[in-house]
């Protein structure tokens, strides 16, 4: 997983895994990345099941980008 594009505070969401979380951020700020990077990392390295996970945006845009996002990661 190259998480190297993420500042700090975004790799902080993205590592988190204490619980649920609530992502907070103004437009353009990288929201959809980090949901997206935080997916995989639950799903890939901490065995949490897709079905186990719910998403929520605000935009049909970023739920679609969610959605072909983990698909091309995950090869669904």
């Amino acid at each position: 997983m190259n998480t190297s594009s993420l500042n700090p505070s975004q790799l902080s969401a993205v590592t988190y895994n204490d619980g649920p979380q609530i992502v907070i951020a103004g437009a353009g700020s990288g929201k959809t990345r980090v949901l997206l990077w935080r997916t995989l990392n639950l799903i890939v390295f901490h065995n949490i099941r897709p079905d186990g996970i719910f998403l929520a945006t605000f935009t049909e845009k970023a739920a679609l980008q969610l959605k072909q996002g983990l698909q091309g990661l995950l090869r669904l």
